[in-house]
């Protein structure tokens, strides 16, 4: 059974998080997506490995995300990247991690170099949406669409079988976090693993992402049938294989 913890950050803010605490040296830290959660098959999945491999795991749920505190409307990409950036301080502290960044979790990852340019030793993208909230949300709405989410502060925008409430302040918030423009030189493995039928995100954000890392030994793996998730425990197996191979590289 999973222990979720809480980590309490103001008076009003606490974290759930899950962590398999390691006196070793290397940690996986696994990043979520938008509108997600930590009780998924992926999470699950990354902690077993942790713990088969006697690695150190953490993973979160940002605030407005799961049964964190705070409300989703009220958070944006630099929000959950400054909790990001306490929750690894706190807990991995100066140990090597390892980024697994799953959707919008990627683009965070992004965001944490900046901060933790010697501890990060390897990332892997799931489906990476960096700048979804500009490229692939507000791009893509129509006039009327702009006109209420201006008017209004809010959008609710129904995407199969869910529906999201993306505020004004977070599509602005995104424009503030480009990242597709930069360049981050450091000589790690970079793996983006993205699936064939990806409906949500398209196969080219995995490889913009990869020309971000010039000195990076960079793979890209589409997994044909794959949807946006990469969840099944074939998938799930696969991603687990190439964590495998980051690892073997750093020690």
């Amino acid at each position: 059974m999973n222990q979720f913890k809480y980590l309490k950050l103001s008076k009003t803010k606490k974290i759930r998080f899950l962590t398999n605490y390691s006196k070793g040296n290397l940690y996986i830290v696994f990043l979520h997506g938008f509108m997600s959660d930590i009780e998924g098959k992926k999470p699950k999945s990354f902690l077993k490995f942790a713990k088969s491999k006697s690695l150190g795991f953490l993973t979160f749920e940002y605030s407005g995300h799961g049964k964190s505190s705070g409300k989703f409307i009220k958070g944006n990409i630099t929000h959950w990247t400054k909790e990001t950036k306490i929750i690894i301080k706190k807990i991995v502290k100066k140990k090597r991690f390892i980024l697994i960044g799953s959707s919008m979790g990627s683009w965070i990852s992004i965001n944490l170099f900046k901060y933790f340019k010697r501890q990060i030793k390897g990332f892997i993208g799931i489906g990476s949406a960096p700048e979804f909230l500009e490229r692939l949300m507000w791009n893509k709405f129509t006039k009327k669409m702009k006109r209420e989410i201006k008017n209004k502060g809010i959008l609710n925008l129904k995407h199969g079988k869910y529906e999201y409430p993306i505020t004004y302040q977070l599509i602005k918030d995104g424009r503030k976090n480009k990242v597709l423009n930069k360049k981050i030189f450091k000589n790690i493995s970079v793996t983006m693993i993205h699936g064939g039928n990806d409906e949500s995100v398209p196969k080219s954000y995995s490889k913009k992402v990869l020309r971000l890392f010039p000195s990076a030994s960079r793979r890209l793996i589409i997994i044909k049938k794959g949807n946006h998730s990469l969840s099944s425990s074939k998938n799930l197996k696969k991603i687990n294989f190439e964590l495998n191979k980051i690892i073997s590289n750093i020690f």
